[in-house]
């Protein structure tokens, strides 16, 4: 059975009095939850603090992006061993704010997919289509064409070492939602598509969602046979909101 992920994507926000509010006030609602695995995924540069203050917590830390490469002439970046070396567990890759804001494509989210993966990260893949392309009826083959592109580099093996987090790219940050049908259709087909190349893969890894999951929703969503927990984003700034959703999740 696959355990339940909740991940808190920070995204640009927060300073050193704001984290540390919030990391106490998970820390502090904690014991209410149960069987779900949680982590947090600040800003780069608070990193190495909040992996300070979660000391001892059973919260994963995470970041919001890496490079795909190791070393370099590359300002700005930073890399998968770096991060590993900062206590990370976890890191987004092909976001779609990454995707749209920054012209991040499919082969380029792969190759960091694999520089994550080889550096002992677990990298949550985010695949997910735009409004026009709901609209157009082509969702399955957006979300296969962003999915292919790490398993054509890596293996669909390689999919057992990460996560894969759909999120419509409509729902995020705008209040909207996938109803729990919509989100369960796109999973199954998520699912179904690895389970074609190794049925062990598919039913091993975990889907999380990652479109404006909130309080009020986490459970019906979470509820539904292929979703495995939630990529938060806004709800994940308030430390009541993220842990109902973990509790939901659990």
């Amino acid at each position: 059975m696959r355990q339940p992920l909740v991940a808190g994507n920070w995204k640009l926000n927060g300073s050193l009095a704001s984290i540390e509010e919030l990391v106490g006030g998970i820390k502090a609602g904690l014991g209410d939850v149960s069987n779900a695995a949680v982590a947090v995924c600040p800003p780069f540069v608070y990193l190495s603090h909040v992996r300070t203050l979660l000391d001892g917590a059973p919260v994963a830390l995470g970041a919001q992006d890496v490079a795909d490469v190791e070393a370099g002439a590359y300002t700005g970046e930073v890399s998968a061993p770096m991060l590993k070396e900062m206590g990370c567990e976890y890191v987004i890759v092909g976001h779609s704010e990454r995707r749209s804001l920054y012209g991040e494509s499919d082969d380029f989210t792969a190759r960091k997919f694999a520089a994550a993966r080889k550096s002992g990260l677990k990298p949550i893949l985010c695949v997910g289509e735009l409004l026009e392309e709901r609209e157009q009826g082509v969702t399955e083959k957006v979300v296969a064409r962003q999915l292919d592109a790490v398993i054509d580099l890596e293996g669909v093996g390689a999919l057992a070492d990460g996560v894969i987090a759909y999120e419509p790219v409509w729902a995020i940050g705008t209040g909207k939602t996938a109803t729990p049908e919509q989100a369960q259709d796109v999973h199954a087909f998520i699912r179904g598509r690895i389970a074609e190349r190794d049925a062990a893969v598919a039913e091993k890894v975990q889907i999380l969602y990652g479109g404006s999951m909130k309080p009020d929703n986490a459970a019906e969503l979470v509820g539904q046979p292929d979703i495995d927990g939630g990529l938060i984003g806004g709800a994940s700034l308030e430390a009541a909101d993220f842990l109902a959703i973990c509790k939901a999740a659990g």
